[in-house]
């Protein structure tokens, strides 16, 4: 016989509606990019309704947000919950709010029901896991994992040319408490996320037990050639960037292609200039994103990238320079979390399988240093980074269900 769910559905579900109201998008979902006013607004909402339950904040050095619900043995590392509130451009409700408020509805269920831990439990907003602002993602997770400085981060530049340390300066998030994993370990962390792709879906499961995550590269490649009249230049003297951009897109696409499901290979900006109808492209810049959840595949792509790269440039008399940006190695998760998420889920009744994450999350970068694991509650459609993300009520309170009986295993009782 399954247990009862724990946690209170309507009251998490509202709040995901009410949070969907600060930085409406366009077309249903959300634009609150990092660390502006939209990204303040959201945080700000939140904070409401943690001081309302009696749950204090406190921010660390390079604006990651944590409130805590007291242990009995307030000697212990706290079981930290969380996700991000930035969203892309043209976000979704879910991508991130999802885990955030679900820890948050962890804490006021283990209220209602009188529950003591002898661990504190903590709800974390990182900073910038999207990196659409500002470059590269998990910006806050990072720096108290110890994979960035943070002054590194705080120079970063966003594209609409601010300074990342001036923006978390006019915010007032630039806390007392230290961004750093040795001053301020976990004892365990936890990520609630959307699959954000399409196979829970697919395989009719509602839970997924997350197992680790894939190995990403990023890249930024600059084309540069000749900037011509569209008229009386003949095609054979050309030094078209465009045209070798355009190689490059579909090399990146082939790339992809070549290990069935498992690579994943995406070009997402391309800026052409001088950006006119009658001039020849001199100069094109453009993103790679290579990922796998092999280690040594993934090393195959992307010395297949770089190799084709620099002959499409060779062949079409271009300048190609090609940035390695970003990598983020593949990770398993704790073994004994994992199986703490696949035991809750069979203790509540909920169908599951094993899943390897395709994105990357805050979650990656704790891993490294701290025991973590992620769940997964399917998307419909598998659309994401998209304002027409969507969930279910259901599929809230049942990943929100597992959440909490994972954590309140780690958290020991009081």
């Amino acid at each position: 016989m399954s247990m009862s769910c724990p946690i209170n559905t309507e009251r998490l579900w509202g709040s995901l509606m009410e949070m969907a109201q600060v930085g409406p998008g366009q077309a249903g979902g959300n634009r609150r990019l990092a660390l502006t006013d939209e990204d303040r607004a959201g945080r700000d909402l939140f904070l409401h309704w943690a001081r309302q339950d009696g749950f204090e904040p406190t921010t660390d050095a390079i604006g990651n947000l944590f409130v805590r619900r007291p242990g009995t043995d307030p000697t212990l590392d706290p079981v930290v919950m969380g996700s991000h509130l930035d969203t892309q451009p043209t976000g979704g409700r879910f991508d991130g709010v999802l885990g955030v408020l679900a820890g948050l509805e962890v804490l006021r269920s283990l209220n209602d029901h009188g529950i003591q831990t002898r661990h504190p439990i903590d709800v974390a907003v990182w900073m910038n896991e999207e990196g659409a602002r500002f470059s590269p993602p998990m910006m806050g997770s990072g720096v108290w994992a110890g994979v960035f400085t943070r002054q590194e981060i705080l120079d970063k530049q966003g594209q609409d040319g601010s300074r990342l340390g001036d923006e978390l300066q006019r915010l007032g998030w630039n806390g007392d408490a230290p961004a750093d994993h040795r001053q301020r370990p976990f004892a365990a962390c936890f990520e609630l996320h959307i699959e954000q792709g399409p196979v829970l879906e697919d395989a009719g499961r509602q839970i997924g037990v997350v197992t680790g995550a894939r190995a990403q590269r990023w890249y930024e490649v600059t084309i540069t050639g000749q900037e011509a009249h569209a008229g009386p230049t003949p095609m054979r003297l050309r030094r078209d960037a465009l045209v070798g951009a355009a190689r490059i897109v579909d090399l990146v696409n082939r790339i992809g292609q070549v290990d069935g499901d498992d690579g994943c290979a995406t070009v997402g900006i391309l800026d052409v200039h001088p950006h006119s109808r009658n001039v020849i492209p001199g100069r094109v810049f453009l993103t790679a994103d290579l990922r796998h959840p092999d280690e040594e595949q993934l090393k195959d792509m992307h010395h297949r990238f770089h190799r084709e790269t620099v002959a499409i440039g060779e062949a079409a008399n271009l300048k190609v320079e090609i940035k390695d940006f970003w990598h983020s190695a593949a990770l398993p998760f704790d073994a004994g979390l994992v199986d703490s998420v696949r035991d809750a889920a069979r203790a509540l009744g909920y169908s599951h399988q094993d899943i390897v994450s395709g994105a990357g999350h805050d979650t990656v970068y704790v891993a490294r240093v701290c025991r973590a694991a992620m769940i997964f509650v399917p998307c419909e459609g598998g659309i994401s980074h998209n304002e027409a993300e969507n969930i279910q009520p259901g599929d809230a309170q049942r990943g929100c269900a597992v959440l909490f009986e994972a954590v309140r295993t780690a958290a020991g009782r009081g």
